[in-house]
């Protein structure tokens, strides 16, 4: 667990669409372009080893990102990388920082997300019947599987951020689940989503 103390001021940005991490969750990534070779490699020297994942936008990038410590990595033979990001803190991106890097680095600010930095949250008002339940209309329409018994025990900020995390939403909605507030926030969003995709994408009502 990192302290604001160990926040640095700048960091690697990585840019990558749907790729969403949170705080205390974990992401894989297989590393294979020169330039994030270079910022991998960079990373490694660090006492931080953070790396920033951020949403693209079309000409920019999103404010807001999360930052992973890189806790596992191994070399393939021809020079690649699988690494694992574990989901420390959201940031704000404040400017873009010039330099000689092949990689985009970027001064932040980590205030506001005081919470991330500390112990799992809990979702006091989460119905989990009721969301397993929409869960199960969405999996069917989107033609995907999962093991039900480990869902069905799982905590509910493992369960909520690992579905956002996984699901094949959209950018700007993997975005949404990105800054949501609270854990709470993100299961109503989360759930409006599945609801959304349930109903065809259409703003239609269901008929009852």
């Amino acid at each position: 667990m990192m302290s604001p103390a160990d926040l640095p001021a700048t960091i690697p940005i990585f840019p990558l669409p749907g790729a969403l991490l949170l705080p205390r969750a974990r992401l894989p990534l297989h590393i294979f372009e020169p330039r994030y070779l270079a910022m991998l490699d960079d990373t490694l020297k660090t006492d931080h080893r953070l790396i920033g994942m951020v949403q693209p936008m079309e000409n920019r990038l999103h404010d807001i990102g999360c930052a992973g410590r890189l806790t596992q990595f191994s070399e393939t033979e021809d020079g690649r990388y699988m690494i694992t990001l574990g989901g420390v803190s959201r940031f704000r991106i404040l400017r873009e920082v010039g330099g000689f890097t092949p990689y985009i680095k970027a001064d932040v600010r980590w205030d506001g997300f005081e919470r991330d930095l500390e112990d799992e949250e809990t979702d006091p008002g989460f119905d989990r019947q009721t969301f397993l339940t929409l869960l199960s209309r969405y999996f069917t329409a989107a033609g995907l599987s999962t093991d039900w018994e480990s869902l069905k025990d799982a905590d509910d900020e493992l369960l909520i951020n690992s579905l956002s995390m996984l699901c094949p939403f959209e950018v700007e909605e993997k975005q949404a689940l990105l800054e949501a507030p609270r854990l709470s926030d993100r299961r109503e969003t989360i759930a409006a989503l599945m609801e959304f995709a349930c109903r065809g994408g259409s703003g239609d009502e269901v008929l009852q």
